[in-house]
């Protein structure tokens, strides 16, 4: 019951991106993930959940993994009908793994980075994902984290929809505020490098209106840079007594996988960019 009540809320945030508004999201966080994953560098690079943001097509890691909890429906369906994978956005995004959330099957420390798009809103338990994250990183390997900014416009507006019903996000969204989120990683001995708001157009809900509200994008990234719809946060795993001076080795650069029980369910189904504006780093 747990397991289908997150696919059904995982499952409106697939939905929801192939809307205008959503594309919109997905174009700024796309472009901005592919940027600062460009230049790190490593073994393996991990993307987990929301494959229709493709965040790692600029990195040059010898292993990129895209990682799902479920099938969306829209790739099961495109795979039926075509036999191949389903493409998003122009470029083809295979899932690798099925996984949940919560319990990477991945070895300790065995990742050098690990992508998050919207991870914490639909998850029953923000905190053990973090903790996951933490334990299959490497030392000074490094997270990308994004999410729905609460004090914006958009955050607003989907609180008051609560009581009329009329949702503009994701109905099941659960907002996380970039400063709680800061002080769960720095518990974990996450140090931060990055921060960025972005999207600061009203929440109109079509193509037209967004176009004529673009003015706002440059604007909002002046004046008023804390209240972007969406913010995107980077940090670097820190470990107490441990300085790399050189490239780390591993002894065994082939062992990315642990063993855990696989959990079968027959019946059940599996699944261009521009920049909207950059905002400045967050301190």
């Amino acid at each position: 019951m747990k397991k289908s009540r997150t696919k059904m809320k995982i499952q409106t945030m697939h939905d929801w991106l192939m809307t205008p508004v959503g594309q919109y999201i997905l174009n700024w966080e796309e472009t901005l993930f592919q940027t600062l994953s460009a230049d790190i560098f490593g073994f393996n690079a991990l993307q987990i959940g929301f494959s229709e943001i493709n965040a790692l097509k600029e990195n040059r890691m010898v292993n990129r993994w895209y990682t799902n909890p479920f099938m969306p429906e829209s790739e099961v369906k495109q795979m039926i009908e075509t036999g191949h994978t389903a493409e998003t956005n122009g470029h083809s995004v295979p899932i690798s793994l099925v996984h949940d959330i919560d319990e990477l099957p991945f070895a300790t420390e065995s990742i050098d980075l690990i992508v998050l798009p919207h991870a914490f809103e639909f998850a029953q338990s923000p905190h053990q994902i973090l903790r996951e994250v933490n334990r299959v990183l490497i030392p000074e390997g490094q997270v990308i984290i994004s999410g729905f900014n609460p004090t914006s416009l958009w955050g607003i507006r989907q609180r008051f929809s609560r009581f009329s019903g009329n949702h503009f996000l994701p109905e099941y969204a659960e907002f996380l505020s970039l400063s709680r989120l800061k002080d769960w990683l720095k518990l974990l001995n996450f140090e931060i490098s990055r921060g960025y708001f972005g999207c600061y157009r009203p929440p109109c809900l079509t193509r037209r209106w967004l176009r004529r509200f673009a003015f706002m994008e440059k604007t909002g990234n002046r004046w008023w840079p804390y209240l972007g719809a969406v913010y995107l946060i980077g940090a670097i795993k820190r470990v107490q007594g441990m300085h790399l001076i050189g490239p780390a080795f591993r002894k065994n650069p082939g062992r990315l996988f642990q063993t855990v029980t696989a959990n079968q369910k027959t019946g059940e189904k599996q699944p261009t960019a521009s920049t909207c504006g950059i905002a400045n780093e967050t301190p």
